[in-house]
């Protein structure tokens, strides 16, 4: 409990901007944003080295599978997730099966989420903080296509035929793969959130930054996500940061759309989304942005909408289950109507055990990342742009 109250407070105070420093509570401005500020400095130090000598070519190990890398410049939030499941869907629907590296963090639960998820596909998961190490043992268990029968247009619809659970790897994705610069990439898509792009700009821990902005010259692609939730002229404000970095990437525009609910016994369940109609929910989550989350279930039109959050990868123990048993039989005694408690995937995913004893009706929202047509920029003019870096990269000859 302590431990969790201490994780918000801190995601909290990195949220913070420095105007609203003045409005926080005394001891929080004198001693801990100093003791955050050191600590981002002395973190700001340690990177340099690397930002400096930027992982030298002759250092830096890679694959012989095109390679991917999807991350952001801050903590949580972003979609890095929802957009590799998104590629990964995508480059089977082309007959190439992909190879998923990710780390693991904290428990796992986004590759968890990822292989439920991805089950009916030709994806394979490589776990493990060693993403070249891992990328290179699963080439070698699978095997591996050659990148110009992997992505010639003319041998693409060929492709389609081989694409199970055994067809050989063509194009390896790195989940959360920006600051991994130990492994050559070809392409680098880099994930901003729509809502809150740069916090408050300041370094972790005193705010979310992993980089600096003029990182983004790293990028091939920039996908603004949760676009859908933000205004034109956040979104505006948001591309012009991007372009004025120095960077030339292309700029995209996503959006986490839902596409049903499932009863946490039952995951191959598919309820429709007007289920909700009526209901009294208690939302929750522990995720980057929570937020967004409950913007969604609103617009999916409950009755009534409350939440409970939660650190981003935090695991539900048993004081979490009796603070939402109890917040439960609050809300049954104000409406007087049964309560539904909906999580996310990811919530799911990190302990379905817990929600199961729960005792309660819980449920499960399934969205699906989409590529939003704003300015001319959709889901075919990604992929199409993926294919001509990869083709150029990887000296692919096209008939």
């Amino acid at each position: 409990m302590a431990t969790e109250k201490a994780r918000q407070l801190l995601a909290r105070l990195a949220a913070t901007p420095d105007a609203a420093v003045p409005n926080l509570p005394f001891l929080h401005r004198a001693l801990l944003l100093p003791l955050l500020s050191a600590a981002s400095a002395a973190s700001a130090l340690l990177r340099l080295p690397v930002i400096l000598s930027s992982s030298p070519l002759r250092s830096r190990r890679t694959l012989p599978v095109p390679v991917i890398s999807v991350g952001n410049l801050t903590w949580g939030g972003n979609g890095k997730t929802p957009m590799v499941d998104f590629l990964a869907r995508r480059f089977h629907a082309m007959g190439v099966s992909p190879l998923i590296l990710t780390r693991g963090y904290a428990g796992g639960d986004e590759s968890k989420m990822l292989r439920r998820r991805l089950a009916d596909t030709s994806t394979k998961i490589g776990v493990g903080a060693n993403r070249a190490a891992v990328g290179s043992s699963m080439l070698q268990k699978y095997g591996h296509v050659d990148p110009c029968d992997a992505f010639c247009r003319e041998k693409l619809a060929c492709n389609r035929v081989a694409s199970g659970k055994s067809a050989k790897i063509g194009v390896a994705i790195l989940d959360d793969g920006m600051q991994h610069r130990s492994l050559l990439r070809d392409v680098e898509i880099v994930m901003v959130n729509g809502l809150t792009p740069w916090g408050n700009t300041h370094f972790i821990p005193r705010g979310p930054m992993r980089e600096p902005l003029s990182a983004l010259t790293r990028a091939d692609i920039v996908v603004i996500h949760h676009a859908d939730l933000a205004c034109e002229a956040q979104l505006e404000t948001i591309a012009r940061t991007v372009q004025d970095s120095g960077t030339t990437c292309s700029v995209f525009f996503s959006k986490l759309a839902p596409s049903h609910i499932f009863e946490v016994h039952q995951p191959l369940q598919r309820l429709s989304l007007n289920v909700l109609d009526g209901m009294i929910v208690l939302c929750v989550s522990a995720i980057g942005c929570p937020d967004a989350f409950i913007h969604t279930v609103r617009e999916i039109g409950p009755l009534n909408v409350d939440r409970l959050d939660f650190s981003d990868h935090h695991f539900f123990n048993d004081y979490d289950l009796e603070l939402i048993q109890e917040r439960v039989r609050q809300l049954v005694d104000q409406h007087n109507k049964q309560t539904v408690v909906l999580v996310t995937e990811k919530d799911y995913d990190r302990d379905p055990d817990f929600l199961r004893m729960l005792g309660l009706k819980v449920w499960v929202l399934s969205s699906s990342l989409q590529i939003m047509p704003l300015k001319e920029q959709g889901e075919d003019e990604l992929l199409r742009k993926l294919k001509d870096i990869i083709t150029a990269t990887r000296h692919v000859v096209q008939p």
